[in-house]
């Protein structure tokens, strides 16, 4: 067997060959150079564990870097903003590292493709000098612990890059990051290590590939949602898809148009934490559904790893408290407005920070309703209000002495109470993911209008697959629309990056 070295000896850094900056004015061909370039240096990682694990001597530090794009702008010539991305606001030079440009191919070439036609300039792509983690080589679902055995000797730390959280945070999507003097300015709202931290964890929490999920999301807290959702994937897969691709559930199980079987029988035996379910379309434009459970912290965490997949909208589709004597069980509630008591955002987002109603999503979901129920214009409002509701962190808020928070709630003129939308809704005003709510009324504690079994039962039966259809209906009038047009920019900061 080849010597392995002492864990105190010195190694020397061995990495690719460095990567010459190349200028393209093609998006395209921009694109395809940031994937040469990332796939050469992953698997220049990959490739070197995999020697050391066999036993080869350990001679260097292996290290390789992700790619980044940048542009450099030299005015401040007014250029088309009626999108609310695709520009810089003013000169200077702006860059981003980048991963996984396979998965993101479609996004990046947009992306580009703006900056290229409203500045006039071209794109840089070179090495950054951020350390591709060995972890995230490897991509999604890689346990690269267990696979290290060999490793007894010397850490895998000081062989390879690992994950390092002090520089992977949410800053520039947050508005705090300033750029130290005479350092570029971001270019996009996730750096590549914090896209790919995410990618792993929604591998993790949802049993699915990060290439399945869709530009429109659904979110659940309730189990009938997803199994009425299933049950109609899986018709319309059957049927042929009416222009749907494929049906995909946990543990990448995919049931292709036309079949109304799986391509592969080996069954998914335990759920995770938060199921994901796929209807995809070509060009991601069909639906994901996700069941988060119920509570804010479930909420923020999906919704923090879902964003950096750049989606162009999110809904919340769930069960409420009714919280006014007018409504009845099964009526809907529009959300236009959010009284956050959920706290789990508090430090990233204040609470004096308004989360508005997106107008394209409002009139969305309104006209939803219409359709399926067969109600138009006053007659709506026999079975939704549209009004504020109230998320808290507290599940039995009613134990509780009523006086503080019902006096709140009907200052807030609040119609609804729940546990995860004002926190889903926050977090797209946060990343700039377009968002909205309809919930279901299915208990009035303040008028004693509790669900007992019997009753829940058939309230489920009655009322979860019409709101579901609903949910579906509104994603499909917002997938119809031009994303140009549903990134809103009420959901722009002063100083914001030119990514979408």
């Amino acid at each position: 067997m080849s010597k392995r070295i002492s864990p105190s000896a010195a190694l020397d850094i061995s990495s690719p060959t460095p990567f010459v900056p190349k200028s393209f004015d093609d998006p395209v061909q921009a694109v395809d150079a940031l994937t040469e370039l990332y796939e050469r240096n992953t698997a220049f990682l990959i490739e070197n564990f995999a020697e050391l694990a066999k036993g080869a001597p350990i001679t260097s530090r292996y290290r390789a870097f992700y790619p980044q794009v940048s542009i450099e702008t030299t005015s401040f010539g007014h250029i088309d903003t009626r999108l609310s991305y695709g520009h810089v606001t003013a000169p200077g030079i702006y860059t981003t590292t980048i991963t996984r440009p396979s998965l993101f191919r479609h996004y990046l070439k947009e992306q580009l493709g703006h900056l290229m036609r409203n500045h006039n300039v071209p794109v840089v792509v070179s090495e950054s000098t951020t350390p591709i983690p060995l972890h995230f080589a490897f991509g999604e679902g890689a346990h690269v612990e267990a696979s290290a055995s060999a490793f007894v000797d010397v850490p895998m730390r000081d062989l390879f890059d690992t994950p390092d959280l002090n520089t992977t945070d949410d800053e520039i999507a947050n508005g705090e990051y300033i750029p130290p003097p005479g350092e570029p300015s971001p270019l996009a709202p996730f750096t590549a290590q914090r896209i790919d931290y995410s990618l792993a964890r929604l591998s993790h929490y949802t049993a699915t590939s990060a290439q399945h999920f869709q530009n429109f999301v659904l979110f659940t807290n309730y189990q009938f949602y997803i199994d009425e959702f299933c049950a109609w994937a899986r018709k319309l897969m059957a049927d042929g898809g009416d222009g749907y691709t494929c049906f995909v559930e946990p543990g990448n199980i995919i049931t292709h148009a036309g079949s109304s079987t799986p391509e592969t029988d080996v069954a998914f035996t335990r759920l995770p934490q938060m199921p994901a379910y796929h209807l995809k379309k070509k060009g991601h434009a069909g639906i994901t559904m996700i069941n988060i459970g119920v509570g804010p912290s479930n909420a923020k965490t999906i919704t923090d790893h879902v964003a950096v997949l750049r989606p162009h909208a999110w809904l919340m589709l769930g069960h409420c408290a009714g919280l006014r004597n007018s409504q009845r069980l099964g009526d809907y509630v529009l959300a236009h407005a959010y009284m956050r008591e959920d706290h789990v955002l508090d430090d990233d987002l204040p609470v004096w920070v308004p989360i508005p109603a997106l107008a394209e999503v409002q009139v969305a979901l309104e006209a939803a309703v219409a359709e399926i129920t067969g109600y138009e214009g006053f007659e709506l409002k026999r079975i939704m209000r549209t009004g504020t509701v109230g998320t808290i962190d507290n599940r039995n808020w009613e134990l509780r002495d009523q006086r503080g928070p019902v006096k709140r709630l009907s200052q807030a003129r609040a119609i609804a109470l729940d546990m995860e939308s004002a926190t889903i809704a926050a977090n797209g005003f946060r990343f700039r993911v377009p968002y909205g709510t309809l919930l279901c009324v299915s208990d009035k504690p303040l008028h004693g209008e509790l669900k007992l079994p019997g009753m829940a039962t058939n309230f489920y039966r009655t009322q979860v697959n019409q709101h579901l259809q609903i949910g579906i209906r509104a994603v499909q009038k917002l997938a119809a629309m031009p994303p140009e047009t549903l990134h809103s920019r009420k959901l722009r900061s002063f100083f914001e990056t030119a990514f979408q």
